[in-house]
């Protein structure tokens, strides 16, 4: 049982790699810190350097000691009865760091991880892009128990079949293609995963509520914050990650415009501010004395509302009112483009106050607005004809 050694002197660390396993000294080899000190037979690092994360993307979870770090405590053993850098389910605060969970992985390499998300930050990738593509790469490893330089094509396919299985829809195993295709194509020049075809796209048709409804979800809530939460994404068409992440300052009460900066796809916009809302929003503004910052701070002031909260909103607004429909909080942005489509504003506009990139993806709302189907009365309620 190999234990590593990590020696705290003089502001260094040396890590004595004789009789380690390859990885190991591949993934020292690939810090962009530290050298080889022949007289102490160790690779040397700064010891600032050997942050949690670090630690954790280095030893992926093997046993290791880290002697005379400090006085107080001058021995420090890891992963031998304790488990070292857990996952924490429940964690969902929005950074923009790879955390040491995304690392943890037996069949797959962390030196190869970290090329991996060194590839997709290179081509300026989104924050959620990465994540999710370390994790499919991940996933699939762990369903078909082989390291990446074992799999083949039969392989990717067995694991999207798991998918469909569990109910994954087109859109995700489209990204669980893409980042498979990525990472074997691109960053290992693999061939396994070009023959595979991606599957057909569903054709859904989002869940709409009344504004009847919505205003009555509203209603239902005594807390002045979730009340303004809800309504923001109703009255403003926003996304539930866009929602979450908006500051004082990007409200502009004299323009009635909401500027959302680096929303999806990278992209700056700007979406309508209702009268309503603005009355909201300074009515809570005052009573909870915010005048800059997170609109929905956490209740760490330096963090703002989890997306998981705000959908745990909704979910207690949705059961208090009895409504039955299989809603989420996306359902709030369906609703705010489908009732403009059915006063007649221009499907351009919606587009642009959206976000789209295409016009298809807003022309899906005409399927369900009912701007044109009432103008159509059933046969059966025409009096003409026989």
């Amino acid at each position: 049982m190999d234990v590593v050694y990590l020696f705290y002197t003089r502001g260094t660390v040396g890590i004595p790699v004789i009789g380690f396993d390859k990885q190991l000294i591949t993934r020292l080899k690939c810090l962009k810190s530290g050298y080889w000190d022949e007289r102490r037979r160790s690779f040397v690092l700064p010891a600032d350097y050997i942050t949690n994360a670090v630690r954790a993307k280095l030893l992926c979870g093997m046993i290791n000691v880290q002697v005379n770090k400090d006085n107080e405590n001058p021995v420090t053993v890891h992963g031998f009865l304790d488990k070292p850098w857990p996952i924490d389910t429940n964690d969902t605060n929005d950074t923009n760091e790879i955390n040491d969970a995304d690392y943890q992985n037996s069949f797959l390499d962390c030196s190869l991880l970290e090329i991996l998300e060194t590839e997709m930050r290179s081509r300026k990738y989104s924050y959620d892009t990465i994540k999710s593509y370390l994790h499919y790469n991940k996933n699939l490893c762990e369903t078909i128990k082989k390291s990446p330089e074992n799999i083949i094509s039969t392989d990717i396919k067995y694991y999207l079949e798991t998918l469909e299985r569990k109910g994954f829809s087109s859109a995700s195993m489209n990204l669980a293609i893409s980042a498979l295709k990525f990472f074997y194509g691109t960053v290992l020049k693999k061939h396994c995963v070009n023959e595979q075809k991606r599957p057909r796209e569903d054709k859904r048709l989002p869940i709409v509520l009344a504004k009847s409804e919505i205003l009555a979800m509203i209603k239902s809530l005594k807390n002045p914050k979730h009340r303004v939460l809800l309504t923001l994404a109703y009255s403003s068409g926003l996304r539930v990650g866009e929602l979450v992440k908006l500051r004082k300052e990007n409200i502009d009460f004299i323009r009635k415009t909401i500027y959302l900066h680096d929303a999806k796809g990278r992209k700056d916009r700007y979406t309508i501010l209702s009268e309503t809302a603005e009355k909201a929003i300074k009515g809570y503004c005052q009573m909870y004395s915010i005048e800059e910052g997170w609109l929905f701070p956490s209740w760490t002031d330096d963090k703002h509302l989890t997306i998981r909260t705000a959908q745990k909103v909704f979910d207690a607004a949705l059961e208090k009112t009895g409504i039955k429909k299989e809603a989420s909080i996306h359902s709030l942005r369906h609703s705010f483009a489908t009732h403009l489509l059915e006063t007649g504003t221009d499907i351009s506009f919606i587009k642009d106050l959206l976000g789209h990139n295409s016009i298809r993806t807003t022309e899906r709302y005409a399927h369900i607005a009912k701007r044109k189907v009432l103008l159509v009365q059933s046969p059966l309620d025409n009096p003409l004809g026989d």
